[in-house]
């Protein structure tokens, strides 16, 4: 059983990263407090190997932009920390897209790739697009004619492929990644959702809230169904394996 509530609180309450280096230390307690048993443990892990990798990125001048994919790595990791902040004290005042995977994290028979993408679903869908908006109100520009920034953006699709190469033996442990007779199920599960096309939806999304900031009820009830949907989503990636899928 997953210890709850209030496990990580010392770590996330009242705070927030201020930089890269920051978003990998609170990362690192995370992943070092939570129990193998708990499936935000895996997206968390997941999460902090993409953002080593895009420090590195940044120190080594791969992005044109980097102040923009700085403040933006910031920002879209503090959306993440205080969504699961609030479900550390109840998943209910957690946001839509994120309640599935804390309602489940503690449930038998689910992957770890599930868990994963789960949490990738709810951050992509839902928090990314806010982040995109978010920097660009800071930085200036905007999402809409912001070229440089869009293929900065799209870059990290790179990343995330090289890191879910190095993930999959780690991620297969447990249950379900040794059972063969799981393992077309799990791969329907995976084909359910792609992260370079939720990725693309993500800017996509951006921009409609960034047009939207004239007519902010209409911005608020497009978000509103954008939170919803991404939550729905989230549902059916977390669906656990029968008994007999794993032999019990």
């Amino acid at each position: 059983m997953v210890k709850s509530p209030a496990m990580l609180q010392d770590i996330l309450a009242g705070r927030t990263a201020a930089s890269i280096d920051d978003v990998i230390a609170m990362m690192t307690a995370i992943d070092q407090r939570l129990p193998d048993a708990d499936g935000v443990k895996w997206f968390n892990r997941l999460y902090l190997r993409v953002t080593e990798r895009v420090r590195a990125a940044v120190a080594t001048a791969h992005f044109s932009d980097p102040r923009f994919m700085t403040a933006l790595d910031v920002v879209f990791a503090n959306l993440y920390f205080s969504a699961l902040g609030e479900a550390d004290v109840d998943a209910s005042r957690a946001p839509s897209a994120w309640q599935p995977l804390f309602a489940a994290r503690a449930k038998p028979r689910i992957a770890r790739l599930q868990f994963a993408l789960a949490g990738m679903n709810a951050h992509i869908n839902r928090d990314l697009p806010v982040g995109i908006v978010r920097v660009f109100e800071d930085l200036g520009g905007d999402p809409v004619t912001g070229e440089a920034e869009h293929r900065d953006f799209d870059s990290v699709n790179d990343i995330l492929a090289s890191v879910e190469v190095e993930i999959k033996a780690e991620f297969a442990v447990g249950l379900i990644g040794a059972i063969d007779a799981a393992a077309g199920r799990i791969d329907d599960v995976v084909a359910m959702w792609n992260v370079r096309a939720a990725r693309a939806a993500a800017w996509t999304n951006a921009q409609v809230l960034w047009t939207l900031r004239v007519v902010p009820p209409l911005q608020a009830s497009f978000f509103q169904r954008l939170d919803s949907f991404t939550g729905l989503a989230g549902r059916g990636l977390l669906m656990p394996a029968s008994e007999g899928e794993i032999g019990v």
